[in-house]
């Protein structure tokens, strides 16, 4: 079981720093410069990872986004609307193949849908 290290000066969070030179892992504040030798080499990492279509619900309005390109050859599989805005992007395995991306440009729908 993980566990957070706390700094005993000011009790800010404690992170995980390597010293090069001697190969040693030590925990160090990065409000103060109060640090502490590591009982254990094990540093555990907690990564959050989200599917590209999760990654484009932050953003409400992609039609609205001037970068992204658009295409009128497209028909919106859900109101027929024939603009939209597109890109493209990989999930983290190497063995998955690049997805495109769709996103109606109808105010009133906004529909996302990819090509599949």
């Amino acid at each position: 079981m993980a566990t957070f290290r706390y700094c005993s000066e000011c009790n800010n969070l404690l992170y995980p720093r390597e010293q090069r030179s001697t190969r040693t892992l030590f925990f160090a504040c990065r409000n103060c410069d109060h640090s502490e030798v590591a009982k254990s080499n094990c540093v555990y990492v907690h990564e959050i990872k989200h599917a590209p279509s999760e990654q484009t619900m932050v953003i409400t309005d992609l039609s609205a986004d001037p970068t992204l390109p658009r295409t009128t050859d497209l028909q919106c599989p859900k109101c027929g609307y024939n603009e939209a805005v597109f890109f493209q992007t990989q999930s983290r395995s190497a063995d998955s193949r690049m997805t495109l991306y769709y996103v109606c440009c109808n105010k009133e729908c906004s529909h996302r849908w990819t090509s599949a």
